[in-house]
């Protein structure tokens, strides 16, 4: 796997099991159309941020709740051809949104970093965040380092992708999600967690590991505009159905 396609979207929350419904079928379109994995999670321990957060991202409305999904392709050539057949593929017109497309953002991402397996996932840490595009060495460099310490404690899989295919929105994007400034580029990452108990404990370990404080000082991007939140699976490919 070496691109990813990546969406935040604003959901309903009293609409979880229509969206579950969604998603499980929207998954399997996908899958047969050519993504090798496909994940949707909902939003459980979502903070609000100083200057930008998920909430903002996504111009989340009251009584609603994001969500973080993505999926996986052999490469960028691979997801095109996919992009191409589910557009011209009736059934996806059938699918009933049970969220606002309007203020979902989207986009693809060439794979930076990809280590660990996806067997057991059930909760997800996802991150968006602003990295000036001199920096993608820099940046990796930092982030094959972090790896090793999330992967000490607890993490399966550490993914970090590089905004490759960003479409500016009418209403949100990426860019906007990050407050990228000319000259920046946006990143899309995730660790999986086997479960929340252990995302919760591993988080706490990582905080405390003194290897965190050997990262480059300055950092390779700017760390107010990042956001982030931990997220529960609604469905996953790798996994079969998840409970909703």
């Amino acid at each position: 796997m070496t691109y990813v396609e990546g969406f935040v979207t604003p959901i309903a929350t009293e609409a979880r099991a229509a969206f579950a419904d969604h998603a499980r079928r929207a998954a399997s379109l996908s899958r047969e159309l050519g993504a090798a994995r496909v994940v949707d999670a909902w939003g459980d321990e979502v903070p609000a941020g100083t200057v930008n957060d998920f909430a903002g991202a996504v111009q989340l409305r009251g009584g609603e709740t994001v969500g973080f999904s993505w999926m996986e392709f052999a490469d960028r050539e691979a997801r095109d051809a996919f992009t191409k057949r589910i557009m011209a593929d009736p059934r996806l017109a059938e699918l009933d949104m049970p969220f606002d497309g309007g203020r979902m953002i989207f986009g693809g991402f060439r794979v930076l970093v990809d280590e660990g397996d996806s067997t057991g996932t059930g909760y997800v840490d996802g991150f968006v965040l602003p990295v000036p595009h001199g920096n993608e060495r820099a940046y990796r460099a930092m982030a094959q380092a972090a790896c090793i310490v999330f992967r000490d404690h607890g993490v399966t899989r550490y993914v970090e992708a590089w905004g490759d295919d960003l479409p500016v929105g009418k209403v949100t994007d990426f860019a906007r999600a990050a407050h990228a400034r000319d000259g920046e580029n946006v990143v899309f990452s995730w660790c999986e967690w086997p479960d929340k108990a252990t995302r919760d404990a591993g988080m706490a370990a990582v905080m405390r590991d003194t290897r965190m404080k050997q990262m480059p000082d300055p950092m390779p991007f700017d760390g107010k505009r990042m956001i982030f939140g931990g997220f529960a699976i609604v469905q996953d490919t790798a996994q079969g159905e998840e409970p909703a």
